[in-house]
């Protein structure tokens, strides 16, 4: 299935919109809305602005798609930055951290854990989101799925630790098995700069980590600014 391209001017608004879409959509089909989030700096204004449109907050299951290795309080913690953008502000239903403050490799097999209950519960032998949403990195990188990394090559877990040889620290992310069950996978890239490598990897041929998100049964749509 090709991905869905939209390109807008109203990104913030426009993304605020896709989600709060699905979240609606969601829960009058089963009644609870899953949702993964990034982090980074794109997302918060959306998460700002979510604030403001009536999603049925208490059916909301967040979870992450990835986490840095630090205390939930820590400046860099992806959960901080949603947390103070719009969780705090709304109190959805639930809300699964990552526990970046403990070993990684621990981390990684607690948050397999919460997944593998949650995927239980639904009946489902792997934890699908309704929604999973994700950046775009100047080296093609999304989640913490960076090039040359051995998450790359994770074929069985939904989450694992990965260390990242850029930054020389490890990271928790959600793997490639775990977001190509999504119903949906959108990215949300709002930067100018990055025109070069989004046409890369929708060309594909790149050898790029974000060119591997493709759902199994599911829809990839990328939400460009201008």
């Amino acid at each position: 299935m090709k991905p869905e391209i939209i390109r807008t001017r109203s990104f913030v608004e426009d993304a605020a919109s896709l989600i709060s879409n699905a979240a609606k959509e969601a829960i009058e089909e089963h009644g609870c809305f899953r949702i993964a989030l990034s982090g980074g700096n794109t997302p918060r204004a959306v998460y700002q602005a979510l604030v403001l449109k009536d999603c049925r907050w208490p059916k909301w299951i967040v979870t992450f798609g990835d986490e840095r290795c630090v205390p939930p309080d820590d400046p860099q913690s992806n959960y901080r930055m949603a947390s103070e953008a719009f969780l705090i502000l709304t109190s959805p239903g639930e809300v699964f951290r990552m526990q970046g403050e403990i070993a990684p490799e621990e981390a990684a097999a607690h948050y397999q854990s919460t997944l593998n209950a949650l995927a239980a519960r639904f009946n489902q032998e792997r934890y699908a989101h309704d929604l999973i949403l994700l950046g775009l990195g100047e080296d093609g990188h999304t989640a913490s799925l960076f090039p040359g990394t051995t998450a790359l090559q994770e074929k069985e877990k939904d989450v694992v630790s990965n260390f990242v040889p850029k930054f020389n620290t490890h990271r928790i992310t959600l793997t490639y098995p775990q977001i190509n069950a999504a119903r949906c996978v959108a990215f949300l890239v709002n930067d100018a700069k990055k025109e070069n490598i989004i046409n890369q990897v929708l060309e594909g041929g790149h050898g790029l980590p974000s060119e591997n998100v493709k759902p199994g049964n599911g829809s990839l749509i990328w939400l460009l600014g201008r």
